[in-house]
């Protein structure tokens, strides 16, 4: 049986209780989000760390290979994994609000039916990353550095196989609230990966191609461990009884809102990725993507706590929907924009006492380490935007908002924000600081969108 996801959650009146009653609930609630966004923000960052290692290895290896590595991961970024996170996405509404209905078969179901959708997404994917090379010089970039990027692109296309499942994995989990286990695979996938790092990079001297081959076997891993968990774990053993025929079956309903929430993942990330590309057009290329690459990368590791708390709140508000309780999810939504409140002030405070040390995690260049530290306050400033913004874009994916909050991204971003970025950077030649400056304005005008139009949960 199909389950129809809800998205009508304006509720007239508010249940009347006592004050007592109301702090027992606030304080219950707190405890829920923690217990499993602590996890979900480990496994963003343990994830993404996996990425970040890469980087950082051959960053020590050469100007040319962080240049050429930080580009492929953008191309794969903006032609790949973005549109695989943005249909996966689509689970934290059905998957979610199945789980919250009691319907806990259809959980299996759902993510059978993403697995196999992304994967045959995939194929035509590997294509255009087979020909990265050709790809990025007809858009003008660098010859020396699409070459080299050319070539890591085609070495980690069994890395976006394995990420298309590992998504809906961690979306099947989520749903139920299960974060440790998550948590511990992804601290296994990394540390395998740190140590195949140092192994391929430096000591048998591979460079990017060692970095490469370590994404795939550590993503893989992963994804290994977790298929596992899920076959055997009791606490699995009503959500996965098994594959199914019925994930053949209305396809076309999972598409009605995957494909939106691919649109809304993927504008929002295609315009960071944009300007790490256009970065490769501004004067002394390798210096500015270096330093933009290594920026984007640091504001995108600070986003994996919001977006943990985003991980939680779309499993809380889709979980309680679900079961019919919408002033619950009300609830939710008011104790994690709290919480981002606090942890952007936090960090931000962080980023501005580390800015002039933090360059020399990534790279050796003195020229890189002084335009990272003059960049690194304008990240921070910036970083209580995300925050918010990231927590309500959960909580449109819980409603199942999803093609809400595409129209919003896609005004945001590319009405507002790429436009003036380019005409800063390229017209009155503020280069990478206009890039990093006005993408972070974007954030502002979103997040008080997208908070208006949820207003009435």
């Amino acid at each position: 049986m199909e389950v129809e996801y809800k998205n009508n959650t304006n509720v007239s009146v508010e249940p009347n209780v006592s004050k007592q009653n109301k702090l027992r609930s606030v304080f219950k609630e707190v405890r829920k989000q923690t217990c499993l966004a602590g996890p979900l923000i480990m496994v963003n960052l343990l994830n993404f760390a996996i990425e970040l290692i890469s980087i950082m290895f051959v960053g020590h290896v050469s100007e040319l290979a962080l240049s050429s590595v930080s580009m492929a991961t953008s191309f794969s970024s903006v032609t790949g994994i973005g549109l695989v996170m943005g249909m996966a996405s689509a689970l934290d509404t059905f998957c979610g609000q199945s789980y919250g209905a009691g319907l806990h078969g259809m959980l299996g179901v759902h993510v059978q039916k993403a697995m196999l959708v992304l994967i045959i997404l995939c194929v035509p994917i590997s294509i255009i990353w087979a020909n990265t090379k050709f790809i990025l010089i007809l858009f003008g970039q660098d010859h020396e550095i699409s070459t080299e990027a050319g070539k890591y692109a085609q070495l980690i296309i069994p890395y976006l196989f394995a990420s298309s499942i590992l998504q809906c994995q961690t979306r099947f989990l989520q749903t139920q609230n299960i974060g440790v286990p998550m948590m511990l695979s992804s601290g296994v996938a990394t540390a395998l990966h740190a140590a195949l790092c140092w192994a391929l990079v430096l000591k048998y001297d591979l460079g990017s191609r060692g970095a490469a081959i370590s994404n795939c076997i550590s993503y893989w891993v992963n994804v290994l461990i977790l298929a596992l968990y899920i076959k055997f774990s009791p606490k699995c053993s009503q959500t996965w009884t098994g594959f199914s025929v019925e994930a053949f079956h209305d396809i076309p309903s999972f598409l009605k809102l995957a494909i939106p929430s691919a649109v809304m993942v993927c504008l929002e990330l295609w315009s960071f990725e944009l300007m790490v590309l256009l970065s490769g057009r501004l004067p002394n290329p390798k210096l500015q993507t270096s330093v933009l690459s290594i920026c984007v990368n640091t504001a995108s590791t600070i986003w994996m706590i919001p977006f943990g708390l985003s991980g939680a709140i779309s499993t809380r508000v889709s979980n309680e929907l679900g079961a019919g309780n919408p002033w619950s999810a009300r609830l939710a939504v008011r104790v994690v924009v709290v919480a981002a409140i606090i942890e952007g002030t936090l960090v931000a405070a962080l980023m501005i006492m580390i800015r002039n040390v933090w360059g020399h995690v990534y790279s050796n260049n003195i020229q890189v380490v002084r335009q990272v530290g003059f960049m690194l306050p304008i990240l921070a400033a910036s970083n209580f935007l995300d925050g918010l913004q990231g927590v309500v874009s959960g909580i449109v994916r819980g409603c199942g908002w999803q093609k809400m909050g595409a129209f919003i991204n896609l005004g945001s971003y590319y009405v507002v924000g790429v436009p003036s970025a380019i005409v800063l950077a390229f017209v009155l030649h503020l280069e990478v600081k206009a890039m990093v400056t006005m993408e972070r304005v974007n954030n502002s005008g979103q997040a008080s969108i997208e908070r208006v139009n949820n207003s009435f949960i």
